[in-house]
Formats: structure tokens, sequence, C-alpha cells
């Protein structure tokens, strides 16, 4: 049994790890769209390090779309099997992969515009449309903590991995030479006390471990001061009579907030203060969360039981149109607004901040991971100047970052997760920058039960025996 790691590598996005048996069974963990920089971006996503054709499964843990993204390439390129994901997962992405696959339509024309002007060759789009569409024809879903067969000699169990609405942590099963071999991937592992979900369960006894490290070298905050602090930034900018703008991810993050901020109004510790969320991508994942209510944690069941819906109530307006959206920027009284992108890399968030970012009755709320080279990263690191659209802003709104909304494991969780799973032959460190990788690997070394850590490079490939 080989696994060739094939992207999400000594970096956060575009997740991608073949395993291919002794007996020729190809099976692919995550098929996920790489962000970066544009030109690397589109090599990086239209070359993949095997060919498609000859996969026999694959296997994504959740939604997001640096796991699920590239899947509508992947079967533009000739892939023909099932995709596996789980119930809630094979839901999200009737909507994320559609919306994907219009911004790369949307991206191809700008690009051809320009390339038209200056007699450069036309692209085209990364896929379209039709291509998400035949993605999601070929998904089949699964509930958790059940074993199914995906190749002859490979059986896959999902099961909770506490970090999005129906994530989960897949455990593999392959025979080979009269034996079985059990890798565990841990991609995305999410944290315990999350509000909406369950905590993530924790995996014994296997023999190899692919897990993640995007917070590898950073120690959280406590998920309660997420509250506290969302609560604390609201009313300092209502006081002064400004809008609080949050770039959010479409998929938890938006609902997380929509919990917290539901919470705080009953609780009467913030006033009642309108949210626009302005995404047509976040109003569908709402819907979707509604209908899930089962694979909440037991608190937020409890609240849909008794008729509470934290994610409908008169404060909040869904904005579906262009229009409106526009119309939000005349707005001249406290409101929050959280919009997509959550890197604030594309989307209607780009408008809002272009229009907020210089009024210093304003706050800019980052609570989500920011990659290197967005936006959302250089107003986290304190850019006083950013470009949005083209044009330099000066950065005069208040800027506020907070760590405690991750969905993400942090150091510490990591490592404990790993020392719980009992002796383990090897870890590999992938889905996290180098620093956070390589520092997380050094920690997992010093545990007594893992024989040895690895931080892939991309493309490189292993042989378990």
């Amino acid at each position: 049994m080989r696994i060739k790691f094939c992207g999400g590598v000594r970096n956060v996005t575009g997740s991608k790890h073949l395993i291919t048996t002794d007996n020729g069974s190809k099976v692919l963990l995550d098929c996920g769209l790489f962000q970066g920089r544009r030109k690397e971006t589109r090599e990086k996503n239209l070359n993949f390090h095997f060919d498609p054709k000859e996969l026999d499964a694959v296997v994504v843990g959740h939604a997001h779309i640096d796991h699920t993204g590239n899947l509508p390439n992947l079967v533009k390129q000739g892939y023909t099997k099932d995709i596996h994901a789980t119930v809630p997962t094979d839901a999200l992405i009737h909507y994320m992969l559609p919306d994907s696959a219009y911004l790369q339509e949307r991206d191809a024309e700008y690009i051809n515009k320009r390339n038209r002007r200056k007699g450069l060759p036309l692209i085209e789009p990364l896929y379209t449309t039709a291509d998400a569409m035949e993605a999601i024809r070929l998904t089949r879903p699964h509930n958790l903590d059940r074993w199914f067969k995906v190749a002859p000699d490979v059986e896959i169990k999902f099961v909770e991995a506490g970090h999005i609405l129906g994530s989960a942590l897949t455990i593999v099963r392959v025979r080979e030479r009269g034996r079985m071999i059990k890798l565990a991937y841990v991609v995305d592992l999410g944290r315990k006390g999350l509000p909406l979900l369950r905590d993530p369960f924790q995996i014994r006894r296997v023999d190899y471990v692919i897990i993640e490290s995007t917070y590898g070298n950073r120690v959280h905050e406590p998920i309660e001061e997420a509250k506290y602090q969302l609560q604390e930034v609201i009313n300092r900018t209502y006081n002064r009579g400004g809008k609080i703008i949050i770039p959010s991810f479409a998929v938890e993050r938006t609902q997380e907030l929509l919990y917290y901020i539901h919470e705080l109004m009953e609780e009467r510790k913030i006033p009642r203060i309108k949210v626009f969320i302005d995404s047509p991508l976040a109003v569908n994942i709402t819907e979707v969360f509604r209908r899930f209510p089962d694979w909440f944690d037991e608190e937020t069941q409890e609240y849909f039981r008794r008729g509470d819906d934290p994610f409908t109530h008169l404060n909040i307006e869904y904005v579906r149109s262009v229009d409106r959206s526009k119309e939000l920027n005349d707005i001249n009284y406290p409101v929050i607004i959280i919009s997509a992108s959550g890197m604030a890399e594309a989307g209607r968030i780009l408008h809002h901040l272009k229009n907020n970012i210089g009024n210093p009755k304003n706050t800019i709320m980052i609570v989500g991971f920011m990659a290197e080279n967005t936006l959302g990263r250089k107003l986290a690191d304190g850019w006083k100047e950013v470009p949005i659209l083209g044009e330099k802003y000066k950065v005069r709104a208040e800027v506020f970052v907070s760590h405690a909304f991750s969905a993400h494991a942090d150091k510490n969780e990591l490592r404990e997760y790993v020392r719980r799973m009992g002796k383990v032959k090897k870890v590999f460190v992938v889905h996290g920058e180098e620093t956070q990788s390589l520092e997380l690997a050094i920690e997992l070394q010093r545990l007594a039960n893992v024989g040895k850590v690895i931080v892939p490079h991309e493309g490189d490939e292993v042989n378990l025996i």
C-alpha cells in the first residue's frame, strides 16, 4: 500500500491524497481546490499527480471547497466512478460546487476580456456548471459509523469530525497479503465544545495517521471567548454608530455567528441590531442546516425541538439580489453585515469592505483562518492600506481579529488527539503552512506512542509496510 501526497501539503488548500494498494486499487482522499496567486492556482488545479480515469473511488471528508472544489475538474478529465461523502456533505455540495463553477466561469470571462485587449490567447474556465452537476450526480451519501466498500480491497468508515455540518474523519481499512492495514485520515479535526456541532470522535488502534496542521504551532483562545468577543465588538461599534462587517465562510462560520448573535439578543447582552446575510450561497447553506438537526449537538437539537430556530428571527435579513446588496451601502446606522468570501478574496464582501473600510466608526471583524496573500490575511496582519478590486484603500475602520472562532483543533488539541490514538507507526502532517506543519511534527515526535513523523512535500510517495 502506498500514499501519494498530491496536494494540501505545506499549505492549507487543495487537499488530495492518493492511496494505491498492492492489488492496484486507487482511492483518492479529498479533491480540493488550491487557492493562491492566480497563475499558480490555475496551474496546480489543472494538473493532477495521477490519471483521473484510473481512480476506483473518491472519498471526501467535508464540503469545504479546499476539500471538494476540484471534483468537477476531476470529472471533466475523465473520472466516472463514485464520490463518497456523508449525507449532509452531499446536500451541501449541491450548492457549493455550482457556485464554485459559476466563479470559475466568471473568472475566465474576466481574463479573456483582458486577453482580447492585449491580443493574448483565450482560456477556458477550470470547469463549468455542467461539470459540477456531473460531480454531484456521482456523489453517494453515507451515514457515520458504518463500514462500506469503495474498492475490492478497501473499506471506509466515516466518524464525527466536529468541524462543520456533515464533516467526517475517515478510517481506511485495506486488506493485502493476508493482513489488515488501518489508516486514519484526520483532516480537518474540529474542537470540543463548538456551537452547533458534536465533539470529534476519538479514533484509536490504527497503524498510520494523516493529520492536519492548520494551527500546528498556535493555541486558540477558549471557545467561550468567541461569544464574549462578538458581544464586545457589537456593543462598541453600535455605540459609536458604525457597522460591523464580517467576512465569513458560507458554511458553518455564518451559522455559528447567527447562533451566537441569537443567544446574545435573547440574553439582552447586545441591542436588537439588524443582521444582513449577504451571500446567496450562505442563504442556501443555512437552509441545508435546517434540514439536518439530528447532526447537531444536544443543545442545538433542543433549540429545534422547542421551535426556537437560531437561524431565523425578525432581525435577520437574507440578501439574495445584487440590487439589495448594493442598497446596504446606503445604510447609515449600526448593522451587522456577514458576507462571503471568508478570506475576503471574492464575492460581495469586497464591495462592503471597499465602502466601509475608510470609516473609523466601523469594525471589520476577522473570525476565520486567512491564507497567505489573501486580502483577509493583509487585514489580519494590520496593513494600513490594502488593495480592493484593483484600487488602494486606507484602513481607517477598526480591525478586530478573533482566533476563538476557529473550527480547527489547535496545537495542543492535535497533540492530545494523537496521544489518545494509542501506538501508531507513522504520522504524516499535512494541511498547514510549512511552519505550522514542521512545528507540529516536532511536537508529535515527542509522543511516546508515535513511531515516526513525516512532513511530506507535494508529489512525495511513501510505502506503508
